[in-house]
């Protein structure tokens, strides 16, 4: 019912956000500029170098020259001298429309689709003025939305990959109507491939047919049990290999890859054998998993962030269900453990956070936390961005090169020499606008 009145609903909550920021409605213009930088991160090559001047020009990556090259007559200039340049960064697994509280299980009987995209509006600000010019949203009816109106310079945000609906099973991780009592169940009656919930092949086939026609650039499925849905196992596989070998050679038809919520060991090879592009948390990877990953080139993202969080949160009465509570506490405490073991087996890692389950904006922890799991920062930073475009398919962002998009941002320090400098960025550049720059 949500889903389909939000298309409604947004509309005057759109025409408001237009309204509010007139300085930015209808999108701003890039200016021609040369951004004299102290360091320049190279994410191709992993390496830190010296002073180089970056000049844009319409929105693009025109130079990248060594030193502080003056700039062009009418173009401007931004002093970044005492700080770090780098491609903007990119975080794989985000849920704009929803922000983790006490009250979460609660507002989706009590609050509209209007009120979580007025949330999400702020949400994706946030997340855009902490250096993440690029994000891939998995799962959430309202993102889509929400990227038409970043793409239409109505609001202020990052690019979105948007997944739209995960695809689920009956009572499994993205089903909707977990946790309903009889009489709300039997009113509702059992979702379908429709509101991407599958029990056949062709289900499977369906459920990806509609996630092209509500316009979502990814398909997300959750291939076992889940952590903060509300329901017992965390993680218990959830399709059959047949289920998920027909979700992604339909989504192969179509142009999507295919992003895999996995705990569990077995619906974790499962999904991977089906062709999977990446596997989002991995908590129980096993050996076995992880030599068909590195067989089949599949992509690891950690989302060690989500598992501190709830673990943490865990801990405090009445802050998840009941049914809830032991996963968080055994499920979260584990991922940190796995991510280091995948590094050391050459497993891919590229930078998500599952931010959404935690506070929007503090998405840069995950650098610290995958230190901190041995992963070296340089390798950390490429993660996020030339490791993250890999993922998404894409070849004109992730690095500060010619001819690619001008998505720059900026910090104090070396995040190379001490990642906690990446909580610190101060200058963010989207597709040559400026959209942030340090006090001065």
């Amino acid at each position: 019912m949500r889903h389909r009145l939000f298309t409604v609903a947004l509309l005057p909550a759109c025409v408001l956000c237009s309204l509010a920021l007139p300085a930015f409605a209808g999108g701003a213009s890039p200016q021609d500029t040369a951004l004299h930088c102290g360091k320049l991160f190279d994410s191709r090559s992993g390496k830190l170098l010296d002073a180089h001047t970056v000049v844009v020009r319409n929105g693009k990556v025109a130079e990248v020259l060594p030193g502080r090259a003056e700039a062009a007559a009418g173009m401007a200039a931004i002093d970044l001298a005492d700080r770090t340049c780098m491609a903007g960064w990119t975080d794989l697994h985000v849920h704009l429309g929803s922000q983790s509280s006490p009250q979460s299980y609660s507002e989706g009987f009590r609050l509209d689709d209007v009120d979580f995209a007025f949330r999400s509006i702020g949400y994706a600000e946030k997340t855009l003025m902490a250096g993440f010019t690029s994000v891939r949203d998995l799962g959430g009816t309202i993102t889509p939305h929400l990227r038409d109106a970043i793409n239409q310079g109505l609001v202020k945000g990052p690019r979105i990959w948007a997944a739209g609906k995960s695809i689920a099973t009956t009572g499994g991780h993205a089903d909707p109507t977990n946790g309903y009592n009889s009489e709300l169940s039997h009113l509702l009656g059992p979702p379908g491939p429709t509101e991407g919930v599958i029990n056949s092949v062709d289900d499977a086939r369906q459920a990806v047919r509609q996630r092209y026609k509500d316009g979502s650039d990814v398909i997300k499925i959750t291939a076992t049990g889940g952590v903060l849905s509300y329901a017992k196992s965390g993680d218990a596989p959830q399709f059959t290999v047949e289920e998920a070998r027909a979700i992604v050679d339909t989504a192969r038809d179509y142009g999507y890859k295919v992003a895999a919520h996995a705990h569990g060991e077995e619906g974790m090879y499962r999904a991977v054998a089906a062709g999977v592009t990446s596997i989002e948390h991995g908590t129980y990877m096993s050996d076995r998993v992880m030599g068909l990953m590195k067989q089949k080139g599949t992509w690891y993202v950690p989302t060690l962030y989500a598992g501190r969080f709830v673990a943490d949160k865990a801990k405090i009465d009445g802050y998840y269900p009941d049914i809830v509570r032991p996963k968080a506490a055994r499920i979260g405490a584990q991922i940190q453990h796995t991510a280091a073991k995948a590094y050391r087996n050459g497993v891919k890692i590229a930078f998500g956070t599952d931010m959404g389950v935690g506070p929007h904006g503090d998405n840069a922890r995950e650098f610290a936390y995958m230190v901190d799991a041995g992963i070296p920062a340089a390798y950390a930073l490429q993660a996020a961005t030339i490791h993250a475009a890999e993922v998404l398919g894409v070849d004109d962002q992730g690095v500060v090169e010619p001819g690619k998009r001008a998505d720059i941002i900026a910090m104090p320090g070396d995040p190379v020499a001490d990642i906690g400098n990446t909580m610190k960025v101060d200058f963010v550049m989207k597709d040559g606008v400026v959209m942030r720059e340090p006090a001065r």
